[in-house]
């Protein structure tokens, strides 16, 4: 097998596992049933997280560059302010990028397609996966290219085709969860008004909920509400029909509709993310409400989860068994998401006496104190951006060293920026202070990079302990902490889990 990786679906999903794979010079094919990237800006934030993982593939500025920094979230009742924060007053000592990216997904995918092939990557449009069969040794695959079949055989399949995947059918796997009542809209719109400038606007009253921020350029707006139940066939509801809705809830006047659509909301999770040498990850495994802009953030988690550990699979830096973390370690967040998330987000945007009262009742009332608190403001960025994902209850994470478990993501310093020896995509240690000559000698034997950091007050204050050992993933999550520098505890934690370097 001269390429051991098919990748099905070239979206966002796809397109980050190809590229993390393209780093680390795995050999793959990515194919994709379409003739091009996307269409529909479907998807529009891009979450601090994501940005972290694009600085370890050197892609972060492109990308930031490309949308619109939000910098701001503001809770309205229609044209009245009740709360707000901005994310740089609260983030900007948690991550590099304290703000929210608004992106829109074809946009986001035809930039990521583009740095694909000025690595030399050719992206198979108009091919699309029939069937396939693992028979514990390799994937045998059967595709259709421009109409023309062929069979290919590969190590590992990687589904990462969609709602409807092909892939997660032909596992059999099932995806069980539900539908919202409510039936939403969505639009981009060429629009003024104050609830337009860089900022996400939630705005929310007794009966219904929206969503306002900017989009592609100036005076160029995302709208996003639930179709009123006034209008009776909602389904087939027009712009028209929700225009005076929209000038009420958002305070905007739209000049000119650009994209319109309604649709119902889903939440489903599958039964696992993994059967043998075939995975599944983003839409293909999970989907979710719109709420906080999660569900592509949580796909390209779930690429980069799985990118680092095929790499290290395939060139025997891993033993095969850490494949059962990655579906251990995301479908535990996924499932997590849609049991806090998105029972949020139906308490809110339900239409039954429980839900009118929490918008009656939250925004007048108890927004404005509870916005005013920092710790609540910090919390739910740490939420919403996605930093807080951590996976302290995988095999591959052990010990506690100062207020850091292993399964934690590695917190930023930005002085000493300990994000940087991360675009390495590889294995090393970090120490907060001085390592020992054992330490030393340690690395230097198993080829393990060991990056000292003066020991500050901010890494106090981050809940680093001093003179510990970190020892840290490719995605930048702490595998293994240790209190003190205990040589032999490493060694046989490394051994134990056959990852790097091994003696």
């Amino acid at each position: 097998m001269e390429v051991p990786i098919l990748i099905v679906g070239a979206g966002p999903t796809g397109l980050v596992l190809a590229l993390w794979l393209a780093k680390r010079n795995i050999p793959f094919r990515l194919i994709e049933k379409n003739s091009g990237p996307g269409q529909a800006s479907r998807a529009m934030v891009v979450q601090a997280r994501t940005l972290e993982f694009y600085r370890q593939l050197g892609i972060a500025g492109r990308v930031i560059d490309a949308g619109i920094k939000m910098k701001r979230i503001q809770l309205r009742e229609g044209a009245r302010k009740v709360a707000g924060f901005s994310f740089g007053d609260i983030g900007v000592d948690l991550t590099p990028y304290p703000c929210i990216l608004s992106l829109p997904q074809d946009d986001h995918e035809r930039l990521l397609v583009k740095i694909l092939e000025e690595a030399g990557i050719t992206i198979e449009w108009n091919t699309q996966l029939l069937r396939f069969n693992d028979d514990g040794n390799r994937v045998s695959a059967t595709l259709s290219k421009n109409g023309a079949e062929e069979s290919a055989d590969f190590a590992y399949l990687c589904g990462c085709d969609g709602a409807r995947s092909t892939v997660r059918q032909g596992l059999g796997l099932n995806f069980p969860g539900g539908t919202y009542d409510e039936i939403f809209y969505v639009a981009d719109v060429q629009a003024t008004g104050p609830t337009i400038d860089q900022q996400v606007n939630i705005c929310l009253s007794a009966h219904t909920l929206s969503l306002a921020f900017p989009v592609r350029s100036t005076g160029m707006a995302r709208l996003i509400g639930i179709v009123p139940m006034e209008l009776g066939d909602r389904q087939n509801a027009t712009f028209d029909q929700l225009r005076p809705y929209v000038k009420k809830q958002t305070d905007v006047d739209v000049q000119q509709v650009n994209w319109f659509s309604t649709y119902h909301v889903h939440h489903r999770v599958a039964e696992h993310f993994r059967r043998g040498r075939v995975f599944i990850a983003g839409d293909a495994s999970h989907i979710h409400s719109p709420a906080g802009g999660q569900g592509m953030n949580t796909g390209i988690g779930d690429a980069v989860n799985l990118a680092w550990k095929l790499a290290a699979v395939i060139r025997e830096q891993a033993d095969a068994s850490i494949f059962d973390t990655y579906d251990s370690e995301r479908l535990g967040f996924a499932r997590w998401l849609v049991a806090t998330t998105d029972r949020l987000f139906a308490t809110v945007v339900g239409s039954g006496l429980k839900s009118k009262l929490v918008r009656a009742v939250f925004v007048p009332y108890l927004a404005p104190l509870l916005f005013h608190l920092r710790s609540i403001r910090r919390g739910q960025f740490r939420l919403v951006s996605q930093i807080h994902i951590q996976y302290r209850d995988s095999a591959l994470s052990s010990g506690t060293a100062g207020k850091i478990s292993g399964g934690d993501r590695l917190p930023w310093l930005s002085q000493q920026d300990n994000y940087k020896p991360l675009e390495s995509l590889d294995w090393q240690i970090h120490v907060y202070g001085t390592a020992g000559d054992d330490l030393v000698a340690f690395g230097k034997k198993r080829d393990m990079p060991i990056h000292c950091f003066p020991w500050s007050e901010a890494a106090a204050k981050a809940g680093f302990s001093r003179d510990a050992i970190y020892l840290i993933r490719p995605d930048g999550h702490v595998a293994l902490t240790l209190a003190d520098q205990n040589i032999e505890a490493i060694g046989k934690f490394i051994n134990d889990h056959k990852i790097g370097t091994r003696e």
